[in-house]
């Protein structure tokens, strides 16, 4: 029964290890979209309209949006010329015209807005007009601090339209403007510390003693813009001290990751000491010159919630396998704040 109990839980956790791998695979996958319609079709971009603006500064804004859009999609996008032919000098900023406009060129959807000046700042407004069904899919603005900010506002404006969601949803590491690291001025750090705590479920070694066990982990962190790499340090059935790196998935606020650690572990065991009798040699030996620490290495899968912000949640599930005379392996799944 002891045998079958100790398979049972193997199989359990080798299970439980695949199908959190295939999550987090799932969760990171780039190809994934999840808004509910796809943009699709030919699209029109409607010059914005300056308002106390360099008109240069929003042909660029213009251009910006262009070449972003035509990236993230595979539209046929409606050129400047055949755009400037049908306006002439008439500018057109409201969804109504849109959707007139957007008829006489045979576009699918339409988008269109403004630059405002208010004294330093610049306001992007738009909107994207669905020509087929006629209504507003989407209508936003955003305040940049500074026209320098206009090429990370210009990229977010276009994942804003094509998955059409509103603007704040958008942010990524390395696409934050200066108005936003302002508040909280942590959104510039890359330097963290935090505790998690979980379970520690063993699969191999740890005196065949198959429970889970509490665990406890600090761990201080410094994060660049793909990779976080620190040190770990926490109570394991005894005494755990790692470094450990991982490549981030995403630079969005729900961050998968990936990888590994090594250190060192001292791991407890009851039967160091006691004389243990062998049912294969009938004989009597005793496990007091057994090491119960050593080396370990590890590799482990999680997701960062929160990532840009000032604080980020963590979910980690890792596998560690300790190079002592026991040969402990064991997952363990933990949750922290950083």
């Amino acid at each position: 029964m002891t045998i079958l109990r100790v398979l049972t839980m193997k199989t359990f956790m080798k299970k439980a290890l695949i199908i959190g791998f295939a999550i987090i695979c799932v969760l990171s996958c780039p190809q994934i979209t999840w808004a509910q319609d796809t943009l699709s079709g030919r699209l029109a971009i409607l010059p914005f309209q300056p308002i106390g603006i360099n008109p240069d500064y929003v042909r660029t804004a213009e251009s910006l949006l262009r070449i972003e859009i035509g990236k993230l999609t595979g539209m046929d996008i409606i050129s400047e010329k055949a755009m400037n032919d049908s306006l002439g000098a008439e500018r057109c900023v409201e969804a109504e015209c849109a959707r007139k406009i957007g008829k006489i060129l045979n576009a699918k959807v339409v988008v269109g807005g403004r630059l405002s000046a208010l004294g330093e700042k610049v306001i992007v407004e738009y909107f994207l007009v669905n020509i087929v069904s006629g209504k507003e899919i989407l209508h936003d603005h955003v305040t940049s601090s500074t026209i320098e900010d206009i090429e990370t506002v210009m990229k977010r404006v276009a994942k804003s339209i094509v998955e059409q969601e509103s603007f704040t949803k958008k942010v990524e590491v390395g696409s934050i403007m200066k108005s936003e690291s302002a508040i909280p001025e942590r959104r510039a750090s890359r330097k963290n510390f935090g505790f998690a705590f979980g379970y520690l479920y063993p699969v191999d070694g740890y005196d065949n003693d198959h429970s889970k066990s509490l665990v406890i982990d600090a761990r201080v962190g410094y994060e660049l813009e793909d990779y976080t790499v620190g040190m770990l340090a926490g109570i394991r059935k005894g005494f755990a001290m790692n470094l450990f790196g991982s490549y981030l998935l995403s630079k969005q606020d729900f961050c998968p990751y990936i990888g590994g650690s090594f250190g060192f572990h001292w791991v407890s065991h009851n039967s160091v000491g006691q004389v243990v009798y062998n049912e294969t040699t009938h004989q009597y030996s005793s496990d007091a010159d057994k090491r119960g620490d050593g080396f370990e290495i590890g590799a482990h899968a999680g997701i960062r919630a929160f990532r840009t912000f000032n604080f980020q949640v963590i979910l980690n599930l890792e596998y560690i396998y300790t190079l002592n005379d026991f040969n402990d392996g064991a997952l363990v799944f933990t949750i922290g704040l950083l």
